[in-house]
Formats: structure tokens, C-alpha cells, sequence
């Protein structure tokens, strides 16, 4: 089968990486443990991706050490990276510092870039601020050795004339690579090459999408910013992330062997893999993608069910579905608060949610949703 090309008659041949072992932490109830990460890296590689995002690290004493560790005793820390969390200057030190301890070689630096996001994380949605904030954490990452890729989230609904002079100003501090994180489904694949277009003419810029799947394009636009020039395709196992999941890597590697005729991955792994790893997040084999799946407005992080305006694009109700907490072990008060408004409860969160941590953690970590959570509180308030 030839190879398709691209309209400036190049072969289209992306690199890809596979943010599973990463993404999934955003995913409402999944939690990898480092035997499933060790096994899920290791046929990630065999499979021909070249680069497995692994864990989260905000500062000291990172939760997801052990994932990270195994990761990179299974295929080596120059094939996995891990996500570094950006606040300001001296959070990013410290962070830095735990990724330093923990041998990761390659980071990625997450910052909102839409003014939506950045005025909601970082309290501030000036374009300067912005750029001053990653060229200083680009500076310091690059000054320690680090790899870099820098991304903007919510990358795709930024309008260029905000996110072209982000961009400039971070690959001209020494940033590796950037990334356009399609966080909210937002843009059409003509959409996505357009911006992505934007993006591949700065000078010495290496351009990576991110696709998030709930208008059920993730593949399709993934494809386009390739056609765009863009070099690397982030995908995930059987499309796992947050929300409507992410670009799945069975569909994105059958998609470049049957349209552009690319043999180069072992496409013999994919079923296992998926087996492994939807198994290891406990979504069994019923797990699909997409604005219908039980977990497409679900959510365990309490920003994302006080401001849902600024992670969907379009209502719950409006596909029929509805909107949920759903958590596992990342239990914290202000989960517990949302799950209790209106209900007529009146427990002392900060008693009870301890209490109720501890209870899951002797019954097996089940999931929680908003109805057990209340009829935990009333449980509790039997004591």
C-alpha cells in the first residue's frame, strides 16, 4: 500500500506518545498501581511508541512516585515522561526537584492558555503573565538538563493571537517541544489544521496534538494537525482520559497502517494491551469513548464539577447523559461538600471525610458516586 502524503508532498510518519498512565489520573475512579504501569509501559514500547507519559509531580513526595518508578524500571526513563506541575517560580523549583529524585529525564509543563482556563488555575488570563511563567519554568527545567515539552491547555479553543506569541516565546527559551491540548473537543479537523498551521511556522518549533475525543474526532484531528505539520500524535490505551476520553491508540494505529499505508508499529500487542489496561483502571471491557460513555461528565476534581462551563462544550443534558462525581481514593472535603449540597446532611466534613477514606480503604476502594457518599454521611451520622 503507498504511503499518503501531505499536501506539501511529504510522507506523513508521526511519532507518537501515549499519555494513559498519565491522563488517566484526570479520569474519574482510575488509578493505575505500578505492577499494571510496569506491564501497560512495556507493551507501549513493544508496540513502537516511542514515549509513555507517566504520573503527575507538584512538589515533594509525589503520589504517583512508585507509578514513576516503575515505569522507568520497565523501559528506562529516556522512554517515559512525566508531567510537572506549573503554579509559579518556586513551586516549579521544588517539583523539579522531586522529578531531579525521581530520574525522570523528560518533563512536561501543563499551562492553561485559554483565557477561560487561565483565569480559573492561575488567576490571572494576561497574556504576559503567561509567557513570563513558562519561560521561567522553561529556563529552569533547561538550566537542570531536562527535555522539555511545554503545552498549552486548552490549546485548541486559544485564538492564535494569543497562543502563536506563547508559543514563539517558549521555543525561543529552549523548549523541546509544544503541545496543543485539545482539553475542551472544540475544533473540526479543517479547524485543527488551521491552527496547527499557525503553529509549525515558528522557527525551530517541534508541534505535538493532544486530543481530547467527545465530539468524536479525536482520530480525525489528530490525523489533520499531521497534515499540518505537526510531528507527534499523543494517544491513550482504548481512548482513556478524562471526560469523553482521549485519541484511542488502536483506532489512531489501524487509521495511519489502512489511510497512510504506515507499517512501522506491532499492531499485535493492541488487544492485549487494552485488556491490561482497561482492566487495571477497573472500566472492564464496556469502556468506551465519547460524550455517551458513563464517564464523559463524570469528575473527582471539585473545579471541574463548581465550573463545568469551562470543560464542556456542550451540557450533559443535552446528550442525554448527566453529570457525576465518581472517585475511588481522591477523596477530598470540597468532593464531599459538593456531594452533600441539597441533600438536607448535616455532617462535619472534616470528621467525615477522613472517616469515610478510611472506610474505603478497608472495604477494597469501591467507587464512590454522589449517592454513596451520602449514604456513607448517613452511616455516619448513626455513629
Amino acid at each position: 500500500m503507498e504511503s499518503a502524503v501531505s499536501t506539501e508532498g511529504q510522507e506523513i510518519r508521526p511519532r507518537l506518545s501515549d499519555a494513559t498512565l498519565r491522563d488517566s489520573a484526570h479520569m474519574a475512579g482510575v488509578e493505575f498501581g505500578p505492577q499494571d504501569a510496569a506491564i501497560i509501559a512495556d507493551l507501549l514500547v513493544k508496540t513502537g511508541i516511542e514515549l509513555v507519559e507517566v504520573g503527575m509531580i507538584s512538589g515533594p513526595n509525589s503520589k504517583d512516585a512508585d507509578l514513576i518508578e516503575a515505569t522507568h524500571e520497565a523501559i528506562g526513563p529516556e522512554r517515559s515522561m512525566s508531567l510537572v506541575v506549573v503554579r509559579d517560580r518556586q513551586q516549579v523549583a521544588t517539583a523539579l526537584d522531586e522529578a531531579q529524585r525521581l530520574g525522570v529525564h523528560h518533563i512536561m509543563y501543563s499551562i492553561p492558555t485559554s483565557e477561560q482556563h487561565a483565569k480559573l488555575k492561575l488567576g490571572s488570563p494576561s497574556p504576559r503573565f503567561l509567557e513570563a511563567l513558562a519561560k521561567s519554568a522553561i529556563t529552569q527545567a533547561k538550566d537542570r538538563g531536562f527535555h522539555v515539552t511545554f503545552s498549552g491547555e486548552d490549546g485548541a479553543r486559544t485564538p492564535k493571537e494569543r497562543l502563536v506569541p506563547y508559543v514563539t516565546a517558549g521555543f525561543a527559551v529552549g523548549a523541546d517541544r509544544f503541545r496543543v491540548a485539545e482539553t475542551v473537543a472544540y475544533l473540526s479537523p479543517w479547524q485543527m489544521q488551521d491552527q496547527i498551521a499557525s503553529l509549525t511556522e515558528i522557527d525551530g518549533s517541534e508541534i505535538e496534538i493532544h486530543s481530547h475525543n467527545m465530539l468524536g474526532m479525536a482520530v480525525a484531528n489528530s490525523l489533520a494537525a499531521i497534515r499540518a505539520g505537526a510531528k507527534w500524535i499523543s494517544a491513550t490505551v482504548g481512548g482513556i482520559g478524562e471526560r469523553g476520553g482521549n485519541a484511542p491508540l488502536a483506532e489512531l494505529l489501524m487509521a495511519l497502517r489502512i489511510v497512510h499505508g504506515d507499517d512501522r508499529f506491532d499492531l499485535s500487542h493492541l488487544t492485549e494491551l487494552s485488556k491490561v489496561a482497561l482492566r487495571g483502571a477497573g472500566l472492564g471491557t464496556a469502556f468506551q469513548s465519547g460524550p455517551t460513555s458513563p464517564h464523559a461528565f463524570a469528575y473527582e476534581l471539585p473545579g471541574q464539577l463548581t465550573n463545568p462551563e469551562a470543560y464542556e462544550t456542550v451540557p450533559a443534558e443535552l446528550v442525554g447523559n448527566s453529570r457525576e462525581l465518581l472517585v475511588r481514593t481522591r477523596l477530598t472535603p470540597a468532593l464531599v461538600k459538593w456531594a452533600l449540597k441539597d441533600s438536607g446532611l448535616t455532617v462535619d466534613v472534616d470528621e467525615f471525610t477522613p472517616w469515610l477514606i478510611t472506610r474505603q480503604e478497608e472495604t477494597g476502594r469501591h467507587l464512590l458516586d454522589r449517592d454513596g457518599i451520602r449514604k456513607a454521611a448517613v452511616d455516619f451520622q448513626a455513629i
